[in-house]
């Protein structure tokens, strides 16, 4: 027999504003506690010196991170010109100097360079593996890791500002993989001088923004309320309007409505026969596959297949109504 999971089972995800300073590991396991939720994760790291969105997943919602792991992010950051660090931030020891200061004008002129699909090399201290070890730990331990030139795609970088003669504010799109340390310390080279990033936020991950962020602090004040009152009542009353939909990262998937018998069968993994189906306004023949989201009650049940006119479950919800109204959907 299974052990029980300690907690209560939340299904959702939180658009955490991280604060800096803080381990992107650190921030989840902080959230996990606030909610008393038997799991969660998060979908893309976030460097302690960096701030902003981090999305973390809570329960079944732990399930649909793979589908972040591809998505866009945009962040807004600042380059102090003149120094090379360790690090390619802040927190590094200087490595070189430069007094040279770039002008708006070269600025300008050098984005285009940066925009489509660039090579970049990641940071000494990053978290790629080399031979089943951590860059960053090979950095601490005084090596130099040897790290090889990847692709990444930017989609658009962008001159905010110059606060003063030392440094600038820059805007950038991004894809998956694209390190902004990297990216500042080779704008500062292709300028003739040096640089790192003084200040780096996250502002969107895919289709998490500002707009539906929570800070850590308001989410740790709710949690001193919710101690003194019934769990399931604190969760319905205080924590409901900060967890968003499990598909909140599904939305590029069309959605299929399945009664409740159906939904008990894909529930236990079974394939459910259907003939043609219109989903989301498009037509799939039962000859077609295609990944599709089951929903009964407009509620997630499962991600699978249309295929030879079945669905077929691949990846079923294990989603509980013992706490009203936190995996609703709508």
């Amino acid at each position: 027999m299974g052990r029980k999971r300690k907690g209560l089972p939340i299904h959702g995800w939180v658009n955490l504003d991280k604060p800096e300073g803080m381990t992107s590991t650190s921030a989840v396991g902080k959230i996990r506690r606030i909610f008393n939720a038997q799991k969660a994760g998060h979908a893309g790291t976030l460097d302690p010196l960096a701030q902003g969105i981090l999305p973390i997943a809570l329960g079944e919602a732990t399930k649909t991170v793979p589908f972040m792991m591809d998505a866009a992010k945009s962040y807004h950051f600042t380059v102090q010109w003149g120094v090379a660090t360790t690090t390619d931030d802040r927190e590094g020891e200087a490595l070189d100097t430069s007094d040279y200061r770039p002008t708006e004008t070269e600025i300008q002129a050098i984005l285009s360079a940066f925009i489509g699909d660039v090579s970049q090399v990641p940071p000494a201290f990053s978290a790629i593996k080399l031979d089943g070890r951590r860059a960053y730990d090979m950095a601490r331990a005084g090596e130099t890791p040897e790290i090889s030139a990847r692709t990444v795609r930017i989609d658009s970088l962008t001159l905010i500002d110059m606060p003063d003669a030392h440094s600038a504010r820059f805007a950038v799109d991004c894809g998956k993989g694209t390190y902004v340390r990297s990216l500042a310390r080779d704008m500062a080279v292709k300028l003739g001088t040096f640089g790192h990033v003084s200040y780096l936020r996250r502002v969107r991950v895919g289709p998490f923004d500002e707009k539906s962020t929570i800070g850590l602090d308001i989410l740790e004040d709710l949690g001193h309320i919710a101690a003194e009152v019934d769990a399931l009542d604190a969760m319905n009353t205080h924590f409901k309007p900060h967890l968003l939909p499990l598909q909140t990262v599904l939305d590029d998937i069309p959605a299929l409505p399945f009664n409740e018998e159906e939904a008990r069968d894909i529930r236990m993994g079974r394939a459910v026969n259907i003939t043609a189906h219109v989903v989301d306004g498009k037509r799939f023949e039962s000859h077609e596959a295609a990944q599709v989201l089951a929903l009964s009650d407009n509620h997630p049940v499962a991600l699978g297949k249309l295929e030879e006119g079945r669905f077929q479950p691949v990846r079923v919800f294990n989603l509980s109504d013992k706490i009203k109204g936190v995996t609703d959907v709508d």
